[in-house]
């Protein structure tokens, strides 16, 4: 099928396809065991939790300010500051770098500040972690064709929110722009999905091989659909969630309606450690 049409392409990219998801999923396995990909994350530490702004194990003195943190800091705390020691009042905002690039270090640990809903938070990232030294892979179905499906996006007259228990216990808003719509076994099935600023989806989905055999939920991120809402739902790209590898992300659980009543026996299924 040709990206985003929902319409099936000639030979040539069907022949590759197989080839092409390879590629995706070595792609896919290297940035999940990257120093600082998901793996590494080793905490997500709200400050409304942290008493008289201490944090265990997070060096400095945190405080939420408004829209800002403030990070106090002495030599003893060996934290460093866009590449220098840092000591003394810094003002900080919520990271959007990649946390390998995040602007505060203590040694080859990386701190990274978050705000969720107006709470901020701080994410210690460690390349040293022991999920990432447990890594074995990721348990991925061989592709399939029977999995790419033509799909019909169909937006909503107004984007809505609905609010969806998460990965840490906690319930938040989770946004959401339409349905995407697709039939299996002579069967229609919708997803509700968010749209992203490049115009591409995102599902949060379960089936019934969640928790069974394959992780609790998954998620879909299909590419912008055309101008008739037509796009391809390839479930061989199926995706687990960032908490599939580390319990410290606050990943969504499925909005209503978003749990499948079919075996989607494709894409990624589960995290292996040694």
């Amino acid at each position: 099928m040709t990206e985003g049409t929902g319409r099936t392409g000639g030979g040539d990219e069907a022949a590759t396809a197989p080839d092409s998801w390879k590629a995706w999923h070595e792609q896919r396995t290297a940035t999940v065991e990257a120093p600082y990909g998901p793996l590494a994350l080793t905490g997500t530490h709200w400050l409304d939790d942290a008493t008289d702004g201490r944090i265990p194990a997070v060096a400095g003195r945190w405080e939420a300010a408004g829209d800002e943190v403030v990070l106090t800091a002495t030599e003893e705390d060996g934290l460093s500051l866009d590449g220098r020691p840092f000591t003394g009042r810094a003002v900080l905002t919520a990271d959007h770098a990649p946390p390998a690039e995040a602007r505060l270090a203590q040694g080859e640990r990386r701190l990274a500040v978050l705000r969720r809903e107006g709470l901020w938070a701080v994410r210690v990232w460690d390349p040293d972690s022991a999920n990432r030294r447990a890594f074995a892979g990721i348990e991925a179905t061989p592709y399939s064709a029977d999995w790419v499906l033509p799909g019909l996006y169909r937006p909503y007259a107004a984007s809505r929110t609905v609010r969806v228990p998460n990965a840490d216990g906690r319930d938040r808003g989770l946004g959401l722009a339409g349905e995407l719509a697709f039939h299996l076994a002579g069967d229609e099935h919708t997803l509700q999905v968010a749209e992203e600023e490049d115009g591409s989806l995102w599902a949060v989905f379960a089936d019934t091989t969640s928790g069974t055999g394959s992780y609790r939920f998954r998620f879909l991120r299909p590419s912008a659909p055309g101008a008739d809402g037509r796009v391809d739902v390839d479930f061989n790209r199926a995706l687990l969630p960032p908490c599939a590898f580390a319990e410290h992300f606050i990943c969504p659980f499925p909005p209503p309606g978003n749990t499948l009543p079919i075996a989607v026996a494709a894409g990624e299924r589960r995290a292996l450690t040694h």
